[in-house]
């Protein structure tokens, strides 16, 4: 081989290689530059805070994510009624309409009954315990398993921590007060007391009120002390029972379109998946302070009367929780894994509450 050849075979060898390694960064900007529009829809209406407005709210989590990716992935957000219906968040994500819904998964209880697990359950575990089952207990990968089927990916951007019983225009002092009440009350909750003889109504937070103040229903449950005032569930019913038993700890979710989510290029799922993280958190911390104020306005300016359930009627929603419970569970498989998982973390979570949170609040706190 000549001297000539040898050195035109290394150029060219070398001219080879480096365009190769100049392609990669070529082909990363290509990703880079290439950006997505989405539509996001709700189960609440425009304005709403916690859901629609302020920290941790749908529009904040399109903010967020629309800031991370440097415009990339852009999010118009629909409030509930503005492209579709309240409640029809789950069959436009699964037809691909819109690529997100923002809402509580215990909505698509008629869809798939494991979904209530992801929301709340009653009885159940309360915010930090949620986390801990959903992030590193297995408990989003199974909400995935249960989406699987309808070719949906979900994952948690919101939480109200424990909300309230709810309103309710007469005293309740016994089970016996709940037979006949018309209340609105959805998810597994509305199940329960609809076994116990309540007559229950699914209505969105923006027809509540009108509903409790022309007596349409008897009582109702929505979120808690600052949503509540908002709505003035407070001008149509006197009591306000505070025990917070159907759901001690409220999930928000981000619905997504699962060929849309593949789509993205992983650098933006992860910050879609961190953002939403960060709403999870943010979201609860607004409430806490929101609800704090608010409950301290309601009892001492508006005369509300606050007070928990009395024991029997408690004793009485657990023991009908259980039966709703194990008859699902013996109906579907998958609703046995996500039951089991879920109350497998909780007997865990339980015992260290004990020595941790439920030590420090009877002892420490004074």
């Amino acid at each position: 081989m000549t001297t000539n050849r040898r050195k035109f075979l290394k150029g060219g060898t070398i001219a080879a290689t480096g365009a190769a390694i100049t392609g990669f960064p070529m082909i990363g900007k290509a990703q880079s530059a290439q950006t997505f529009n989405w539509k996001m829809t709700s189960a609440y209406p425009k304005g709403a805070p916690f859901y629609m407005d302020g920290p941790g709210s749908a529009t904040d989590l399109a903010r967020r994510i629309e800031a991370m990716s440097g415009g990339r992935l852009r999010i118009q957000v629909f409030g509930a009624g503005e492209l579709i219906p309240a409640f029809e968040g789950f069959d436009a994500v699964r037809a691909g309409t819109v690529e997100m819904n923002h809402a509580n998964s215990y909505f698509w209880t008629g869809k798939t009954f494991a979904a209530q697990y992801f929301t709340a359950v009653p009885f159940g575990l309360n915010f930090q315990g949620m986390n801990g089952w959903l992030y590193d207990g297995g408990g989003i990968d199974l909400w995935n398993e249960v989406y699987a089927p309808f070719g949906m990916v979900a994952m948690p951007c919101g939480n109200t921590g424990v909300q309230m019983t709810g309103w309710f225009k007469k005293e309740i002092k016994s089970v016996a007060d709940l037979k006949g009440l018309k209340m609105r009350i959805p998810g597994l909750a509305g199940k329960v007391y609809a076994n116990l003889g309540v007559d229950v109504k699914v209505l969105p937070g923006g027809e509540i009120f009108p509903a409790l103040e022309r007596g349409v229903i008897d009582a109702a449950e929505f979120v808690g002390p600052f949503q509540d005032r908002r709505l003035g569930l407070q001008k149509a019913a006197r009591y306000y029972y505070t025990t917070g038993w159907h759901e001690s700890a409220t999930v928000s979710e981000l619905l997504i379109n699962k060929a849309a989510w593949e789509k993205l290029p992983r650098d933006l799922q992860a910050i879609v998946s961190n953002a939403s993280a960060a709403c999870n958190v943010i979201s609860e911390g607004w409430c806490q302070k929101a609800n704090s104020e608010a409950m301290e306005d309601l009892i001492k300016n508006q005369k509300v009367i606050a007070r928990p359930l009395p024991d029997p009627v408690i004793k009485a929603l657990r023991a009908e929780t259980d039966k709703v419970l194990a008859e699902a569970v013996s109906k579907d498989p998958l609703v046995k894994k996500v039951h089991d998982s879920y109350f497998s973390f909780k007997a865990k979570y339980d015992r260290w509450v004990e020595v941790s949170e439920e030590h420090y609040h009877t002892k420490v706190r004074g």
